[in-house]
């Protein structure tokens, strides 16, 4: 999988799932072949489609898209 193959994926899904989801849900419903996201990935995709991840209650953390910066 490259990683714009990634990025759509995962783009595609979140714009489907307003309240964002965790890895383990993208991971599963997706069928990436991942266990952890790339970091250098996971950077790139907050700034091109403005992830965002914040912290759900435990461990996990929640993706999701968020707003882009005015200007």
């Amino acid at each position: 999988m490259t990683y714009m193959e990634f990025k759509e994926a995962i783009r595609a899904r979140l714009l489907a799932a307003p309240a964002g989801m965790t890895w383990k849900q993208l991971k599963s419903e997706l069928r990436l072949p991942y266990d952890r996201p790339c970091p250098e990935w996971t950077r790139r995709l907050e700034l091109e489609i403005h992830l965002a991840r914040r912290k759900q209650t435990g461990n996990a953390l929640v993706w999701s898209l968020g707003q882009r910066a005015p200007g």
